[in-house]
């Protein structure tokens, strides 16, 4: 059973995560009852921690706003998880402040471990490879990401000043339903009451973020990742691909990249049947019999040949007819490699 100072300090931490808890709240998650949550709450007291105490049918404790304390305490664990949380956010480019922010918390944090923690942390960060490269886009202002975020939880309107990507700026009321972390980027998602219409923005591109008076109701259901994805789709391109793979549109989603491609399983009987001049691709084997369209917009043409290629299904290109002469020579190259170091017919 823990002894009282370690449920002193366990109250402590539930304090510090922030709101107001109410003693019946407290005493649960303390399994004590809960005279003696207000006996723990006045040791805090004793040690100079200010605990507000709120009266009322919905009162409780709290810590007096911006209060910190000063000593870190964490788990071997704990402090696993908070490294590795910063050294992966930077990695992906997913942290919304200045580009040493991680760094210098990271610091922070080594400073008050124990040094044999530290040293073992050390050498993991100092082992782990990841398999993508570090994110190399511009993280948003924290001030825009904070009140962005504090718009879409509360449901009020925000004021941006946003740079588009031909370097337009403009002013622009944003009704926001939802932010999306994706590639590396932040973007947020709503209506633009101006024009009536669901817009997307890129939090890099905003300069500055204000909440502004009201609230407004989101639509019901608004998935707001499937939202950016799908923009993201559709976005204008140099080329429109268009192609149909024999495979599930699950099996199909699982290989494309998200956000690139729009796949749309077609029902019984629509499937597609490759003729016999479809070239690469259009031979069959293991058929599903389940065919699935994918749609998708790209600047370039070069890297969908072995895309294609490891969907390991038949697939039926539509146009554009660039991409078929692609994936014809790269189904040449790949022969001709697989012939090399064969021996000659008739040479045994």
């Amino acid at each position: 059973m823990p002894r009282p100072t370690a449920r002193v300090l366990t109250l402590l931490e539930l304090l510090q995560s922030g709101g107001l808890r109410t003693v019946a709240e407290l005493a649960g998650r303390l399994d004590v009852d809960e005279r003696t949550v207000r006996r723990y709450v006045d040791h805090l007291l004793d040690l100079d921690v200010p605990v507000e105490s709120v009266r009322g049918r919905h009162g409780g404790y709290r810590l007096a706003p911006g209060y910190r304390v000063p000593p870190l305490m964490l788990r071997d664990d704990e402090a696993l998880a908070v490294l590795l949380g910063l050294l992966a956010g930077q990695r992906a480019g997913l942290l919304g402040a200045a580009g040493t922010a991680s760094e210098t918390a990271a610091a922070k944090i080594r400073r008050v471990l124990p040094e044999r923690l530290a040293r073992r942390l050390d050498a993991l960060l100092d082992s782990v490879a990841f398999t993508a490269s570090p994110g190399r886009s511009t993280p948003p202002r924290t001030e825009v990401l904070l009140a962005v975020a504090d718009a879409v939880h509360h449901h009020r309107p925000v004021s941006i000043n946003y740079t588009a990507a031909d370097g337009r700026r403009s002013d622009r009321t944003l009704h926001p339903y939802g932010l999306v972390a994706h590639a590396g980027r932040w973007y947020v998602t709503g209506e633009d009451p101006a024009v009536g219409e669901n817009r997307t923005f890129r939090l890099d591109r905003i300069a500055v973020a204000r909440t502004l008076p009201g609230s407004f109701d989101p639509p019901a259901g608004f998935d707001a990742a499937e939202h950016v994805l799908s923009g993201l789709a559709t976005a204008p391109y140099r080329h429109e691909v268009h192609f149909r793979v024999e495979a599930t549109a699950q099996y199909v989603r699982g290989v494309l990249p998200a956000g690139v491609a729009i796949v749309e399983q077609l029902p019984p009987g629509a499937e597609a049947v490759p003729d016999a001049d479809s070239g690469p691709g259009s031979a069959s084997h293991g058929d599903t019999g389940v065919w699935s369209r994918v749609e998708m917009r790209v600047e370039r043409l070069d890297w969908l040949p072995p895309l294609l290629a490891s969907l390991d299904r038949p697939f039926v290109i539509e146009r554009p007819d660039e991409l078929r002469v692609r994936v014809t020579e790269f189904a040449a190259r790949l022969a001709d490699s697989a012939r090399r170091g064969t021996p000659h017919a008739g040479g045994s």
